[in-house]
């Protein structure tokens, strides 16, 4: 019975930390206005899928030292960035789509399992 409780015990702890393996997360924009722009990760996470019916002519991501690390002019309506080159942490990431700008989140997490553990 100990043994049964030993391995059942330490299955769901393991489960339950390498089944965290997310890259990264987004926070879409959900404003009406903001539906012009699709901005959506693909299904592993790393990378970040925009799609207009406009062109994009900027895009640009301020960290959380406020440093941009992605600046890029373009005139696009159908983007992949990889977020592969992006530091871990929270990047707020800014769409042009001239005359209005579209802002949402990116968390990065990075390709090695999250482990929390609450206060």
């Amino acid at each position: 019975m100990k043994t049964f409780l030993l391995t059942l015990s330490i299955s769901i702890f393991s489960n339950s930390i390498f089944s965290q393996t997310v890259f990264a997360k987004i926070e879409k924009n959900r404003n009406l206005k903001a539906n012009t722009l699709f901005h959506e990760l693909n299904t592993s996470k790393d990378t970040l899928l925009l799609k207009s019916d406009t062109k994009i002519t900027h895009i640009y991501s301020i960290n959380s030292k406020y440093k941009r690390e992605l600046d890029e002019y373009l005139n696009e309506t159908d983007l992949q960035i990889s977020l592969r080159k992006l530091s871990r942490g929270k990047h707020v990431m800014v769409v042009d789509q001239s005359p209005k700008k579209i802002i949402f989140v990116i968390h990065v997490y990075g390709p090695f399992p999250i482990a929390s553990i609450d206060n």
